[in-house]
């Protein structure tokens, strides 16, 4: 027995390695051909104003992941970004002392829309591709009503400061984003709720196998219901850091959702559930910015970006299905 058991775990772990290493591999490349391309990216100041563009997208991938571990996908992340964005130009009106009250409703904003997706999903039995798609359109439509077609007002300086604010004179760094400390504390949260709490248990179960973990005890209502407010808030707090970024626009959540799920995969992330790793998710979301860096850097037209993001999740999926398939 022990003998198996020996033999067994170290498989194991080499099978975790190696999804993890496929997307740190590729970054690795990207990045490093990148920086053949712009010295200053191998200096820790130019690495860390890379993490602190990056920042939204990983945590994006990072709340995408818990949906797709446990078997569904949120397809209202981009919407929501916008909707973060637009509302909270409109809310706080550029006064700085709306700031903090303009979040909190955000964040209520997110809420709701996690809620309504999870019990979509979880009482109605609609699928999630299907109920995300609909609330993905809804707050589209939301946003683009409530500012009137085009962006309204402007965030004030301590809402962007989220986004863009630099602390100086930092030892060891020479610098440190603010974005990028809120990256560490969102994908620590991250990490430790998937990997080292009974819920990432739950989450990974109902992922693999719902019937069998609801008759072993799992709540899988609930814990549908919370990785979609999982993935909401995550959307908030991206919309947050690209505000600060950008400023107001209605485009700014296009397209983001799906390169959620696309850094997932590329990480590992089984699709329909039951395996995932934070690490993989994001050393697939660094992997697919790296790519965007390098095609801006060559002067390459937004469409064949897009073009290329769309083949990117195409070899993702296919990916995960054969992985699937040989499992």
């Amino acid at each position: 027995m022990s003998a198996v058991a020996s033999h067994t775990a170290p498989s194991a772990a080499l099978r975790f390695a190696r999804g993890i290493n496929v997307g740190l591999a590729i970054f690795l490349v990207l990045y490093g051909t990148i920086a053949v391309m712009q010295p200053s990216y191998f200096e820790v100041e130019g690495f860390l104003n890379f993490l602190r563009r990056a920042a939204p997208l990983i945590i994006l991938a990072c709340g995408q992941l818990f949906v797709i571990a446990g078997g569904g996908f949120d397809l209202s992340m981009g919407s929501l970004v916008t909707l973060t964005v637009l509302g909270g130009s409109m809310l706080a009106g550029g006064n700085p002392e709306n700031t903090w009250w303009t979040i909190g409703v955000l964040y209520l904003i997110g809420l709701g829309v996690g809620l309504v997706n999870g019990l979509v999903v979880t009482l109605l039995k609609v699928p999630s591709i299907i109920a995300t798609l609909g609330m993905l359109l809804s707050l589209n439509g939301a946003a683009l009503m409530w500012s009137g077609g085009a962006p309204r007002g402007y965030l004030p300086e301590n809402f962007r400061a989220l986004g863009r604010l630099v602390y100086r004179d930092v030892p060891v760094t020479g610098i440190m984003p603010l974005s990028v400390l809120i990256l560490i504390g969102s994908v620590g949260i991250a990490a430790w709720l998937l990997h080292a709490t009974v819920f990432g248990r739950q989450v990974l179960a109902v992922g693999d196998n719902p019937r069998a973990a609801e008759l072993s005890g799992v709540p899988v209502g609930a814990t549908r219901v919370l990785v979609f407010v999982i993935s909401a808030l995550s959307a908030v707090t991206a919309g947050i850091l690209l505000g600060g970024f950008a400023g107001v626009s209605t485009a700014v959540g296009q397209g983001l959702e799906l390169q959620a799920i696309a850094a997932c995969v590329i990480g590992g992330a089984q699709l329909l559930g039951g395996r995932a790793s934070v690490t993989g998710a994001v050393a697939g979301a660094l992997s697919l910015f790296a790519l965007f860096t390098l095609l801006n850097l060559m002067g390459l037209p937004q469409p064949l970006r897009e073009t290329v993001q769309g083949l990117i999740l195409i070899a993702a999926v296919a990916s995960s299905a054969w992985r699937m398939r040989r499992a």
